[in-house]
């Protein structure tokens, strides 16, 4: 593939993200962005529906992992990369919702913060920012 089909292609991904995150209210249920764009540190959790927004956690994390996915199909074009970072993607999907799940059973008012971390990893595209350099190092110390 050309080099410029596939830079375009990585734009054009990079682009979805953007697309997904300046549209994020729209698209997904999540009633945590305005309570976290509040004063919450003193206010309790807003009364979710939270099959519903698992849900939609899990879909904005697959189609983040989806266009990860091509981004590092663009970048390595080796199976084995994109297989192990999906392996990698769907353990930390499922650790990241359990840890989330137990979060939300113990949390305190004003102690919000590990649920914001956690939740911004399954909603941002962080892993990716994680993968690609470390994938990068990997392939030049096995060609070396």
């Amino acid at each position: 593939m050309k080099v410029v089909l596939r830079v375009f292609l990585v734009f054009l991904c990079l682009l979805g993200f953007a697309f997904i995150r300046f549209r994020e209210s729209e698209l997904f249920y999540d009633p945590l962005i305005p309570f976290f764009k509040s004063n919450y540190q003193r206010m309790m959790l807003p009364d979710m529906d939270m099959v519903k927004l698992f849900l939609h956690l899990f879909l904005r994390y697959l189609i983040n992992t989806g266009l990860s996915l091509m981004i590092l199909w663009m970048a390595f074009r080796e199976r084995g990369i994109i297989k192990f970072a999906s392996l990698f993607y769907g353990v930390v999907f499922v650790v990241l919702m359990v840890v989330l799940s137990i979060l939300f059973n113990i949390q305190e008012i004003g102690e919000y913060l590990p649920i914001f971390y956690v939740r911004r990893f399954l909603i941002q595209p962080i892993l990716l920012f994680m993968l690609l350099p470390a994938f990068y190092y990997y392939r030049k110390m096995s060609n070396s």
